[in-house]
């Protein structure tokens, strides 16, 4: 819109300030941007350098191009939106739409999720996968499904878990013995390393930095990529390979949200987290190769942990015949047609 002489710019914008949102859409249709139709916020625990952030934004961009700007996902990452217990409570009640808990943390409202968690049950991404891309994950999903949460088919990683400690290294079950490690807030995580006869404490993840400085844990267990992002090689010496627990995120969504969207923004939406979760998934490969040379140069001093005296002391606990009650001989066949021998 060119301004003549007797039209000043400050005369139309106050022209314009008594119009209306739509009036100054219609008038200025060249620099007014229609606002999204749907809107929707997704929360993590995670830094902004984590691969599930950095695909996670990439899959916003998709959903906005594809939908040409009827859809937005706005990314809130880092606990922005606080611990995992308030986005999980927040997801189920509408208050934030799309969260993305681990199989642990997820497991406080549907506990077969926790059965991925189970210690030492897979052996390689392999066995993961089919676990969790078929018939154990449909009734994963279905399992959310009960309690009001949409799920995308496909888990985003986030890897096995590894021990770290301000202590000492943990090279057999016995070193556990007594030792304050944090485990995320979920009956598996507690189940387990009271099986290893460990001290475990459940704190949300955004407590976990400032847990390990202050001394109130000296250890703690998690992926090297979380190890990494959030900089706790800065507070922790050791760091144990056990690969005890696979763990993943399950992307849900907040049901009536879900519904609210018309099916072929679905379509976009779903399309774009489940390739996104096999790309992530890959970028996780990678990083991982790399990730024991990076983290050792920081300071970190790996060494090799003995897997058979883990299983051993778990299966002395009656850890196994727990869990394996728990879940119910159904699910834990399920388990067990990826996975192998659970025990």
């Amino acid at each position: 819109m060119a301004l003549s002489n007797s039209l000043t710019r400050r005369s139309l914008l106050r022209s314009l300030s008594a119009l209306p949102a739509a009036g100054i859409a219609s008038a200025l249709p060249g620099l007014a941007h229609a606002a999204p139709e749907f809107s929707f916020k997704y929360g993590n625990n995670l830094p902004v350098s984590h691969p599930l952030n950095v695909r996670g934004q990439e899959v916003a961009a998709r959903v906005a191009a594809e939908s040409k700007g009827r859809m937005e996902i706005k990314l809130f990452p880092n606990n922005q939106l606080g611990g995992d217990t308030d986005m999980l409570a927040q997801v189920r009640s509408g208050g934030l739409e799309i969260f993305n808990p681990g199989t642990m943390v997820i497991a406080t409202v549907a506990p077969l999720s926790a059965i991925t968690a189970v210690g030492f049950a897979f052996s390689n991404y392999d066995q993961v996968w089919s676990a969790v891309d078929g018939k154990l994950g449909d009734s994963i999903r279905a399992s959310f499904a009960k309690i009001g949460l949409y799920t995308f088919d496909k888990m985003w990683d986030n890897g096995f878990r590894q021990i770290t400690t301000s202590t000492r290294p943990v090279v057999t079950a016995a070193d556990l013995a007594g030792m304050k490690i944090r485990v995320p807030v979920s009956p598996m995580g507690i189940s387990l390393f009271k099986a290893l006869s460990a001290a475990p404490t459940s704190l949300q993840f955004s407590e976990v930095y400032s847990a390990l400085q202050t001394k109130v844990v000296d250890a703690q267990e998690n992926p090297l990529a979380i190890v990494q992002t959030a900089k706790l090689y800065e507070v922790q010496k050791y760091c144990s390979l056990t690969n005890h627990s696979w763990d993943g995120y399950h992307l849900v969504v907040n049901g009536r949200a879900w519904r609210g969207l018309p099916d072929d923004l679905k379509l976009i939406v779903a399309r774009a987290f489940n390739e996104g979760a096999l790309q992530q998934r890959e970028d996780l490969r990678k990083l991982n190769e790399s990730l024991q040379a990076d983290l050792t140069a920081k300071g970190l001093v790996f060494n090799q942990a003995a897997a058979d005296s883990f299983r051993a002391q778990l299966q002395k606990a009656g850890f196994y015949a727990e869990w394996k009650g728990k879940f119910g001989p159904e699910a834990w066949a399920l388990l067990e047609a990826t996975a192998g021998k659970v025990s």
